[in-house]
């Protein structure tokens, strides 16, 4: 059951993180794009040009979703709280909360992103430790099993994003361990 819990919460979080740093990366390199089409003074659109525009729309896609992917992953974590998945749900504790005694606990239901500040970073660091460890192991297998002598052959922002929804799924059975503000309780 709480197996369950959190493949549906991962889930939503990497629906929600996928589409967002998607949607965003778009319109960065969207517009990144269209400022340098003006800037060239906006040659006529044939095949050519045409072709030109998507290529540079490519180049920016993977430069810009390295950013937005942070700031989708920083927007996320306020949705992981507070949702009701076969019976349990994450909770955030309040401040005062932690200095009284656990049977007084009391859970933010309204979570700000000011709140969320100290447990993004444990769970960011959480994160990057994982995708580390993933990329050891990714690593090892290519130095062993294939032809390519380094990370730098295949590595990129597709395989990065992998990596982050597979550490994002570890980190949220981390999550109430190593945060001791974040509680799992039934619903």
């Amino acid at each position: 059951m709480i197996t369950r819990f959190y493949f549906l919460l991962w889930l939503k979080w990497s629906m929600r993180l996928t589409l967002c740093s998607l949607l965003l990366a778009s319109a960065i390199s969207l517009i990144i794009t269209f400022i340098l089409y003006f800037r060239l003074g906006m040659p006529t659109l044939n095949a050519q040009n045409l072709m030109a525009l998507f290529e540079l729309f490519k180049f920016w896609f993977q430069i810009s979703w390295n950013g937005a992917l942070l700031i989708a992953m920083f927007r996320s974590i306020k949705y992981i709280f507070n949702s009701c998945n076969s019976g349990y749900e994450l909770k955030l504790l309040t401040c005062q909360s932690l200095a009284k005694s656990a049977q007084n606990e009391e859970f933010l239901q309204e979570i700000g992103y000011g709140d969320l500040v100290k447990i993004w970073r444990r769970w960011f660091m959480l994160i990057i430790w994982l995708v580390g460890a993933q990329m050891i192991l990714a690593l090892a297998y290519t130095l062993l099993f294939t032809e390519m002598t380094g990370v730098f052959e295949w590595f990129n922002i597709y395989w990065l994003f992998t990596f982050t929804l597979i550490a994002g799924y570890l980190s949220f059975i981390l999550l109430s361990t190593r945060c001791k503000r974040v509680r799992l309780a039934k619903c």
